[in-house]
C-alpha cells in the first residue's frame, strides 16, 4: 500500500512538472540560466564513486531530475562527477571512470537542467585524489618522513596540468556545464616534502636544513611556503579554466573562508563551503560571517542529514529552516546536501523536505539576498595570528578558530549585532565600527596594531579579550601584567553571582587611569583573595578595555550565564547605544542589514536542541516572544513592516527612539524600517 501511495504521489508531481512547458521550450531554445552571483537556492548531490559502483546511472532518469526541479525549484543543481577516491561517476576519457555504467547520468542531469533553465555545477575533488596518486605515485604529496601520500596530490606537481585542468575541459566540452565546486582543496592541502617542493623552498628562501617538526627552526617559514604553494596552484587552475572558457564559474570549497582568512586573490567566481552536519546553527553563525565582507558572491551548504555511525538520518524541515535562516539573514545563498545512491540516483522522498525548506527561503529572498551589513561590533579574525598559531595549513578545526567562535557565540547570545572582520576588511574603514573586539590574539602585525590605536585615539572603542590580547596593549591599558597566563579555575564575579571558568588567566596590576571591571575569586565563594577580571582606560578620544581571562573555549565547552552577562556588560560599557536593542529572550540572533535603502532587522530564533550532540533530528523549535525592540534613529520612521508576512507593526517614537513589539518569533522574521 505504501509503495502505491508513493508511486501515485510521484506520478502526480511529475505530471504537474511536465505539464508546465515554457515558451522557450516550445521554441526549441533552452531558457537562460542564472549566474551564481544571482542564485539564491541550490541543491547538492554527491556520492564519491568507488570500485563498488558497477551500475552507475541505472536508476537515473529524466523523470527523476524533473521531479527534483519540480519540487525544489532550485536556481542551480550541484551533482557528482568525481569524489575523494578519484573515481569519476561519468564515462571520462581523461580520468578514471567507475567500473560500470548503465547510462551516463551526467548527460541526463545536463539535458533536463538546461531544458528547465537550471544551472548545473559539478562536485569535483581536487587535491584529494586517491586514484590519481595510485596510478602516478610521483604526483603524490610526500610526508615529513619521506613517504608518498596515498590520498593527497602535491600542489607543486604535475597533477593540476595532467588531470584536473584536462578533465574540467572535457566536462565543459562534452556537457556544457555552468561551473565546478572543487572539494578537497585548501583544507586537504598539507605540508609537502616532495623533491620538487623542497627544491623550490631552498631556491626561494636559501634555507637548506628542512624543518620537519613544529619546534625545528624555520618551521613557520616552511609552512608559509606550502600555503603559498596552494595559492599558486589555485590561481593557476582558475586562470587556465577561465582562459579556456571565460564564462565558466569556479569555486574552491572553503578557500577564502575561516580556513583561509585572507583577501581573494585567485579569480574564483564565488565562495562556498559545507559547514558541519552537527551543531550546525553555531557553525553557520561563524562561517557565514567570515564570508560576508569578502567581496564575492557566496553561499553555504547545509548537510541535510546527520551520521551517528554508519547510517544517517535526514533532518527535518524545521531543522534545516533554522540553519537556512542563519545563512540568508547574512545576505548569502543557501544550498543543502543530499547524498546520491551508489548508482547516482537520488532518494526522491527527501525532495519533499527540501522543497519546503526552499519555499521558506524564497519567501525571504527579496529582503535578504545581497543585503549589506550595518557595522556595529567588529570581531577581529586576524590572518597573521591565525597562520602563526594554526598547526594546519588551512583549517577551521584548530584552537584559534574555536576561540573566535566561542566569543562570537557569547556576543550573539546577548543580542549583539556582530560581524567577523579580517585585517584587510578593516583597512580604511575602522571608524565605521563603534566597537572592535580583539579575541585572545597572541600576535598582531605592528602596523595593524598601530592602526587600532589610531582608531581608539580618534574616538573608537577597543575590547581586548584575554591576556594574550591585553599583552599587545599593556602600556595603553595602563596596567602591568604579572608573570604568564596560567590555566586554572577562575571564580568570575558578576552582580553577586559567581561562575567557574577553567581557562587561562593572568594577574595584573592597575596603574593610575585604569578602572577595575570585575573580580576573579579563587573558589566559588567571596571570602579570600581576588584578582582583577578586567579593566578600562581612556585613550585619546576613545576607550580601551581588556579582560585578563579567556572566554572563547570556556563558552564553547562549559557555557555559563554569568560569563555571558559579564562580557556583555563590558561591551555595553564601551558601546552603550547600539542601533537596535532586543529584549524578551536570549535565544535571538540580531542581524542588521540595509537592502533597497531600508534598514532590515533580522531576528533569528536560535532556541531548540541544535547544539545537543545526543539529538540528531528534531522537528520543533520553541517559539520566542513577545520581543521588545528599541531602534535608535534621528527621525521618526515612516513605516515599520514585518516580512515576509507583510504586516505593519505599530510603534511609538520619542527622544530619537522608536519602540515596537514582535508578539511571536517562530524561526526567522525581518523587520523593515522605512
Amino acid at each position: 500500500m505504501k509503495k502505491k501511495l508513493v508511486k501515485a504521489f510521484s506520478t502526480a508531481v511529475l505530471a504537474a512538472v511536465v505539464s508546465f512547458v515554457s515558451s522557450a521550450d516550445l521554441a526549441g531554445a533552452d531558457p537562460p540560466r542564472l549566474k551564481r552571483r544571482d542564485s539564491f537556492i541550490g541543491i547538492h548531490f554527491d556520492f564519491h564513486a568507488g570500485y563498488d559502483c558497477t551500475e552507475v546511472g541505472k536508476n537515473v532518469s529524466p523523470e527523476m531530475v524533473e521531479l527534483i526541479i519540480g519540487q525544489v525549484h532550485p536556481d542551480y543543481v550541484q551533482c557528482d562527477c568525481k569524489g575523494h577516491p578519484g573515481i569519476s561517476s561519468y564515462p571520462t576519457k581523461v580520468g578514471y571512470p567507475a567500473p560500470g555504467f548503465v547510462r551516463d547520468p551526467l548527460r541526463i542531469w545536463r539535458e533536463v537542467t538546461a531544458r528547465r533553465g537550471v544551472a548545473l555545477y559539478l562536485h569535483y575533488s581536487g587535491v584529494w585524489d586517491a586514484e590519481a596518486v595510485k596510478h602516478h605515485p610521483g604526483w603524490a604529496r610526500v610526508d615529513e618522513a619521506g613517504r608518498p601520500d596515498t590520498l593527497k596530490t602535491s600542489v607543486f606537481g604535475p597533477y593540476v596540468d595532467s588531470l584536473l585542468i584536462p578533465q574540467v575541459r572535457e566536462l565543459i566540452d562534452n556537457y556544457s556545464i555552468d561551473g565546478i565546486w572543487v572539494d578537497g582543496d585548501c583544507w586537504a592541502t598539507v605540508r609537502d616534502y616532495s623533491p620538487r617542493a623542497l627544491e623550490l623552498f631552498r631556491q626561494q628562501t636559501g634555507i637548506t636544513d628542512i624543518p620537519r617538526k613544529p619546534d625545528d627552526p624555520h618551521y613557520f617559514e616552511f609552512t608559509q611556503f606550502c600555503r603559498q604553494g596552494f595559492r599558486d596552484y589555485l590561481k593557476h587552475y582558475v586562470t587556465e579554466i577561465h582562459r579556456f572558457s571565460p564564462d565558466f564559474q569556479v569555486a574552491s570549497n572553503w578557500s577564502y573562508s575561516s580556513m583561509m582568512p585572507e583577501p581573494v586573490e585567485a579569480g574564483v567566481d564565488f565562495i562556498s563551503g559545507d559547514y558541519s552536519l552537527r551543531n550546525s546553527v553555531n557553525t553557520a553563525r561563524f562561517e557565514g560571517r567570515c564570508l560576508v565582507r569578502q567581496g564575492k558572491p557566496w553561499d553555504l551548504m547545509a548537510w541535510a542529514f546527520t551520521v551517528p555511525d554508519t547510517e544517517y538520518s535526514t533532518k527535518s524541515e524545521a531543522q534545516l529552516e533554522q540553519e537556512a535562516a542563519i545563512v540568508v539573514s547574512l545576505g548569502g545563498g543557501f544550498q543543502a546536501y543530499f547524498p546520491q545512491n551508489r548508482d547516482g540516483s537520488v532518494r526522491l522522498w527527501q525532495m519533499d523536505v527540501m522543497g519546503k525548506v526552499a519555499q521558506f527561503c524564497r519567501a525571504r529572498q527579496e529582503y535578504c539576498h545581497h543585503a549589506e551589513p550595518v557595522p556595529q561590533i567588529g570581531l577581529l579574525f586576524s590572518r597573521e595570528n591565525f597562520y602563526r598559531s594554526s598547526q594546519s595549513l588551512f583549517s577551521h578545526w584548530g584552537p584559534e578558530s574555536q576561540r573566535i567562535r566561542g566569543i562570537l557565540q557569547c556576543l550573539l547570545d546577548s543580542q549583539n549585532s556582530v560581524e567577523v572582520v579580517e585585517e584587510h576588511q578593516l583597512r580604511g574603514r575602522m571608524s565605521e565600527y563603534p566597537l572592535i573586539v580583539v579575541p585572545e590574539c597572541g600576535y598582531l602585525e605592528p602596523a595593524f596594531r598601530d592602526s587600532l590605536l589610531a582608531y581608539v585615539e580618534q574616538g573608537g572603542c577597543l575590547l581586548l579579550v584575554g591576556p594574550r590580547s591585553a599583552a599587545r596593549f599593556e602600556k595603553e591599558l595602563r596596567v602591568k601584567l604579572i608573570g604568564e597566563p596560567v590555566k586554572r579555575w577562575n571564580g568570575l564575579d558578576y552582580e553577586g553571582r559567581l561562575a567557574g571558568l577553567h581557562t587561562f588567566s593572568q594577574d595584573v596590576e592597575l596603574h593610575e587611569g585604569a578602572k577595575e571591571f570585575g573580580r576573579i575569586y579563587s573558589n566559588n565563594d567571596y571570602p579570600g583573595p581576588w584578582r582583577v577580571a578586567g579593566s578600562l582606560a581612556g585613550y585619546g578620544k576613545g576607550r580601551i578595555a581588556a579582560t585578563y581571562l579567556d572566554f572563547g573555549q570556556p563558552y564553547l565547552e562549559a557555557e555559563t550565564s554569568v560569563g555571558r552577562m559579564y562580557l556583555n556588560a563590558l561591551v555595553r560599557e564601551l558601546f552603550p547605544n547600539p542601533l537596535v536593542e532586543v529584549k524578551g529572550s536570549r535565544f535571538i540572533d540580531v542581524v542588521l542589514n540595509r537592502i533597497g535603502g531600508k534598514l532590515a532587522i533580522n531576528l533569528i530564533n536560535t532556541g531548540g536542541p541544535h547544539a545537543d550532540e545526543k539529538v540528531h533530528v528534531f522537528d520543533e523549535i520553541p517559539p520566542a516572544g513577545p520581543l521588545e525592540l528599541t531602534l535608535r534613529c534621528a527621525d521618526k520612521p515612516r513605516r515599520v513592516r514585518l516580512e515576509p508576512e507583510g504586516v505593519d507593526l505599530p510603534f511609538s517614537y520619542s527622544a530619537g527612539m522608536a519602540r515596537f513589539e514582535l508578539p511571536r518569533l517562530e524561526i526567522h522574521e525581518i523587520i523593515l524600517v522605512e
